[in-house]
């Protein structure tokens, strides 16, 4: 039975200025992503990646073209309507982890869950079960200086399950680990999503998106490529 569309890009273009100078990012891409994929996106340095990822996260809006997230075209929406849709329906996964250093495990995991409303108690119990299924339930009161690089990308990986997002967007997720801990979160990436996430990793490392099920290339802002390579 075919999955539900979980984000669809249409047409989707991305200029940017800076100064007089024009910069054509995204030059018209369509996109698919239905519920229950797991997703990588490939493709050389300036294609345009991150900046479809952005897009597709509600970080940024199109230049033209439309995107729809849930059914939802985000490309109307004001500011802070974006900002609710991200914090509920978007976890992010960045290289560069993103901890705020003076919040232990715990603390970072739950601040999605703060920014939704949720109270102290219901948080906490949430933030505690999602870091002890990514491994760090001896590490929850740790702050990230006391943590390894994989340690701290399971606590960027927990906290952006909190909400129980449509989403999780992982921008080069190993690119700052060494090639064990790389190697165990691209198993837990497997693991969550056999277990029904839908996740989209951008990466330039062809081994790690072997380990996807689906590769969309790109190339000069536009998807040249889009292969389904384990159903």
């Amino acid at each position: 039975m075919n999955q539900p569309v979980v984000v669809r890009a249409e047409k989707v273009k991305k200029l940017y200025r800076m100064g007089t100078v024009e910069v054509l990012a995204l030059a018209g891409v369509d996109l698919t992503i239905s519920r229950g994929e797991f997703v990588s996106i490939m493709g050389p340095s300036g294609c345009g990646k991150s900046t479809l990822m952005h897009i597709l996260g509600c970080l940024d809006r199109p230049s033209e073209g439309k995107v729809l997230l849930d059914e939802v075209n985000i490309g109307g929406l004001d500011d802070n309507r974006l900002a609710a849709i991200r914090n509920r329906k978007v976890g992010f996964v960045f290289q560069t982890f993103n901890l705020l250093p003076k919040l232990n495990a715990i603390e970072n995991v739950e601040l999605p869950l703060i920014y939704a409303g949720t109270n102290f108690e219901a948080r906490r119990k949430k933030a505690a079960e999602l870091l002890e299924m990514v491994g760090l339930k001896e590490r929850m009161f740790h702050k990230p200086s006391e943590l390894s690089g994989g340690q701290s990308q399971r606590v960027a990986i927990a906290r952006a399950l909190a909400n129980d997002p449509s989403i999780i967007l992982a921008d080069e997720p190993t690119g700052n680990l060494d090639s064990k801990s790389g190697e165990e979160i691209i198993y837990l990436f497997n693991e969550l999503n056999q277990a029904g996430a839908t996740l989209i990793i951008v990466t330039h490392d062809q081994e790690i998106a072997s380990r996807s099920r689906r590769i969309v290339r790109l190339k000069d802002g536009l998807v040249v490529a889009d292969e389904v390579i384990r159903p």
